[in-house]
Parts: C-alpha cells; structure tokens; sequence
C-alpha cells in the first residue's frame, strides 16, 4: 500500500507540475502579448504545441549522446520536482521529500543544463555550441548569488531540509522574505534567471534561436525540452514559496503563492531590456553577491 501510494504521488506530482506550468506560461505568452499590443495565442497553446511536437519525427541525429541528452534533462526535471514538497502538514504530493534535502535539489537543478551540453557537444554545430558556451556562463553568475541566500537559510536554522525550513515559517511575521529579507531579495536574482526571463534570457531568446543551444532539436526532442521545461519551471516556483514565503498548506494557497511569483517574474520581463551574456555575468556578480554579502554580515555577526 505504502509503494502503491508513493507511485501514487510521483504520478501526481510530475502530472500536476506540467499542467500548472503550462497554465502559467500561457498566461505568460497572453500578458506579454498584451504588454507589446498584441492580442497573443490562446491561453492552452503551450500544450497544443506539445502534443503536435510529441507527433512529429525528428529532423536530425547526431548519435547516441544527441538522443540522451533530452531525457537527461527531463530526468533532472523530474527528479528535482519530486524532491521538493508542495505543502506542508499533508502526505500528498511530497513525493522524495523525506528522503532528499537542499543540497541534493541544488545538485539536480544543473543537471538540465549539463544533460543540454551534452547533447549539443556531439552535434559539432558550433552556434549550438556557442549557445551552450552562453549557457553555462550565465549560470555560473546564476548560481552564485541562489548558493548565498540558501547558505544563510540553511546556517540560520541549522537543517539542510526544504520542509523543517518550510515548518519554521509558522505565520506571516515569521515568513523568511520578512526576516530573511536581503536574503530573499538576492535569491530572486537567481530565480528570474532561473526561470529564463529577461533580462537574463540570452541564451534562449528569440533573436537568438538560430544559434542557441537547440537550434537542432526537433519533434519529439522538442516536446521533450519544452515538456521539462513547464515541470522544472513550476519545480522553482514551488520551491522559492517552500523557502521564503511559508509553504502552502492546500491547493489553493500554492496557486495564489506561485501565482504572485509569477506575476513578479513577468513583470521584470516586459520592465527590462535584455542583457548581453557578459553584461548578465558582470551584474550578477555584483550586485546580488554585494547584497548578499551585506546580508551575512547583518544576520552572522549584527543581527
């Protein structure tokens, strides 16, 4: 019973995470559109595209690393989502959570980007390689600043777990945005960036599809991609509301939660301009790291 219901929850979880993500980032698309004057696609189009991508057959291979290198990954995706718990105080949709802790959900977040570069290594494509290059620059500037505000969380409470995080934040006052806040604000550096939006989106940006990272995928390793995509995006959503701002304890409060996370996230997309990938590094590594800096001062030695 206990393995049919764990089955159960991993079914959920990944089910519940692609369909949210692909609600919201059709939203995305809609509001975007509505910013720029558009009238923008309908509201399901994400999953249209998925199924017609998934019925399609694939342009080209480059070998056996071309084709692993998507379900790397939907693996990382995957794993991530089931290592994060969605609520608190319920047996439902927690998936892994006991078993995993922060540090493992930040060594599963890079494996998208890695199971990426490999695929596209093989290809000899260099604009693909040139994309990837971009890729994994703007990650280490992404990540620098996230590993700072986690770091305080975690030397805070003294635990390595997403859910006795989660459980300190038992009322509003108590929310780690509220006391943590430098902490918070560093990590919503990261969080934009993880998340693919501007202005920290060089490497998947319209302008510079032709020679990105999946300039050769197609067909079913394109519905792959942009399927991992929706579940690693709701992955992040989920887990930033798990840190900072409390938890949920039922459906209704992840959606409004992740929602105004969302809202945020689109907001600074239509506000700022792109930057170029040298122009990301070089401001992620100042003034995020400057903040978080100032914010283990306060919280290690004035607070």
């Amino acid at each position: 019973m206990e393995i049919g219901f764990l089955i159960l929850n991993i079914i959920l979880a990944i089910i519940s995470a692609y369909f949210l993500g692909m609600l919201y980032y059709g939203l995305y698309r809609v509001i975007v559109a509505r910013a720029h004057g558009r009238w923008g696609p309908p509201l399901f189009q994400n999953i249209i595209d998925n199924v017609k991508l998934f019925a399609k057959r694939e342009a080209v291979s480059h070998g056996l690393m071309f084709h692993l290198g998507p379900i790397i990954m939907a693996a990382g995706s995957v794993t991530t989502i089931l290592f994060i718990p969605f609520f608190k105080d319920s047996e439902w949709l927690q998936g892994f959570t006991s078993q995993g802790n922060l540090i493992l959900i930040t060594y599963l977040m890079v494996v998208g980007p890695l199971g990426n570069a490999l695929a596209v290594g093989v290809s000899g494509v260099p604009f693909g390689v040139m994309g990837v290059t971009r890729g994994l620059t703007r990650l280490i500037g992404l990540e620098t600043p996230f590993y700072i505000s986690i770091g305080i969380l975690m030397a805070s409470y003294n635990t390595i777990s997403v859910e006795e995080i989660m459980h300190t934040q038992d009322c509003f006052a108590n929310w780690n945005m509220i006391t943590h806040p430098l902490a918070f604000i560093v990590s919503l550096f990261s969080f934009v960036g993880f998340m693919g939006s501007s202005p920290f989106d060089v490497v998947g940006a319209p302008p510079e599809v032709a020679s990105g990272p999946r300039a050769e995928f197609s067909g079913k390793y394109l519905g792959i991609l942009l399927s991992q995509r929706m579940i690693f995006a709701v992955a992040k959503l989920v887990l930033w509301v798990d840190l900072f701002m409390g938890g949920s304890s039922n459906i209704i409060e992840l959606l409004w939660k992740t929602f105004i996370l969302f809202v945020f996230q689109i907001t600074i997309t239509i506000v700022f301009p792109r930057f170029k990938t040298e122009q990301t590094v070089d401001f992620l590594w100042r003034i995020p790291i400057v903040i978080g800096v100032i914010s283990i001062i306060y919280n290690f030695w004035i607070k």
